[in-house]
């Protein structure tokens, strides 16, 4: 089981800008994003962390990591998904963010899960913008 191919987790994002929470004149532009994390293999697996860039549109870039996701270390079964709603502020009204879980194999099919080999999930990267940003 400690062969579980990372492949076999899938995720997808939206992406919401957020007027209400930005102030554009500060250089402050509020975005949401939901992402759904699905598990498309036969074994449980358990969201230890996460690490982000988000790159903004002047190319800086911020590094972010922590344990689990919006306060969770989600144990996601197969056939199923984790959903969570986070945000992230740039100061330019178009930027992206990638980045990676790792995750560990989880519940029955785990022998001891102290000992189990974790596996990076990357994120592919997609795209921050205000509607006009890229018009």
């Amino acid at each position: 089981m400690s062969d579980f191919d990372p492949d076999q987790v899938r995720i997808e994002v939206q992406t919401t800008y957020l007027p209400s929470h930005s102030n554009p004149e500060e250089a402050q532009y509020t975005f949401a994003y939901t992402i759904s994390i699905s598990n498309l293999g036969e074994a449980p697996v358990q969201l230890l962390s996460r690490h982000w860039q988000i790159t903004d549109g002047n190319g800086e870039v911020q590094e972010v990591r922590g344990a689990g996701v919006v306060g969770e270390q989600p144990v996601i079964e197969p056939g199923r998904y984790f959903r969570y709603t986070s945000g992230a502020t740039l100061p330019t009204p178009v930027g992206y963010m990638q980045g990676e879980y790792t995750m560990v194999l989880a519940g029955e099919t785990a022998i001891d899960p102290e000992a189990q080999p974790a596996f990076e999930v990357p994120i592919p990267a997609f795209t921050l913008h205000t509607p006009t940003a890229l018009n």
